[in-house]
């Protein structure tokens, strides 16, 4: 049996579609994936602000490789991540659900696919503070 897909053919844009910058984001999904040299922990950010791109998602990854645990130290400290769970070195996936915070991405191109870093992270209430400097430098 055959089926037409429209747009099958054509090389996802993912790069074009999501500029780079910060957004003020909330985790919608978070799951640990387990990798010989670099296990990780898939995470998908739905997009609250700038409005423009509310609704839209982000996936992302976080290594808990003993090089990278700083990244997702990081993370869990700025989206305000149970600090008894965080004491105790557990990271619970659904306790991570639903925490609000702003990320900063860029695009990176590795054989010939295109993938979203997660630079920085800052907790929500910084916000205001983070989108006024950056609309600030884009009009300069």
């Amino acid at each position: 049996m055959r089926r037409e897909i429209p747009g099958l053919h054509q090389q996802a844009q993912y790069k074009d579609e999501i500029p780079e910058g910060f957004f003020l984001v909330r985790v919608e999904r978070c799951f640990y994936r387990y990798h010989p040299q670099k296990p990780f922990y898939a995470v998908r950010f739905a997009v609250i602000q700038p409005e423009e791109l509310t609704g839209e998602t982000l996936p992302g990854r976080l290594y808990c490789t003993p090089k990278a645990l700083w990244k997702l130290r990081w993370f869990l400290c700025d989206f305000g991540y149970d600090a008894e769970l965080f004491g105790r070195d557990v990271v619970d996936e659904k306790a991570i659900l639903g925490l609000r915070g702003i990320i900063k991405v860029s695009h990176t191109t590795i054989n010939g696919r295109s993938f979203l870093n997660l630079d920085s992270f800052a907790s929500a209430d910084k916000w205001e503070e983070l989108s006024a400097s950056t609309v600030g430098s884009r009009e300069s």
